[in-house]
């Protein structure tokens, strides 16, 4: 009985080398976003490509153009983004207190570092005069790699 026992372990009990798999696996699982990320990172550094989803356009609408002015400006002097187009007149309708309002607003299109996206929306809310800024982004998926260069150099810390 006992030779019975010594080779086919009770239920409930582990073996070390089950729980070093299950560690193994578990820390795969954990790590894996931050290791793909760096990977890419390196691929794109090394071939000189772009890796999509790197940089986002962040949309933003302001009740005029003069607060669209202050918030971009703001905005690239805080290296939040490197670029902001301003859209004129863009006309809005949408639900407000259960009732649809209809208004001219600016268009601000941001381009920035995904990375930053938290940072930027964190920023614009603190900010903008709506009680509820508009504030969405979408990654960029390809463009110009010279242009994604440009960027980054407009973002740099001094």
């Amino acid at each position: 009985m006992d030779r019975l026992g010594s080779r086919c372990p009770l239920p409930g009990s582990l073996r070390p080398s089950v729980l070093t798999c299950l560690l193994i696996l578990t820390a795969s699982f954990v790590s894996y976003p931050m290791l793909r990320t760096l990977s890419l990172q390196l691929h794109s550094a090394v071939t000189g490509s772009y890796v999509s989803g790197t940089y986002s356009v962040v949309f933003v609408n302001c009740p005029n153009e003069q607060i669209a002015r202050e918030i971009a400006r703001a905005v690239l002097d805080k290296k939040l983004a490197a670029s902001v187009n301003i859209l004129p007149k863009a006309s809005s309708l949408y639900f407000w207190n259960g009732e649809i309002e209809e208004a001219t607003e600016i268009l601000l299109l941001i381009k920035t570092k995904t990375s930053k996206v938290h940072v930027l929306s964190g920023y614009i809310r603190l900010v903008h005069p709506f009680e509820i800024p508009e504030v969405f982004s979408l990654p960029v998926d390809q463009g110009d790699v010279r242009y994604f260069k440009w960027l980054e150099e407009g973002m740099e810390e001094d």
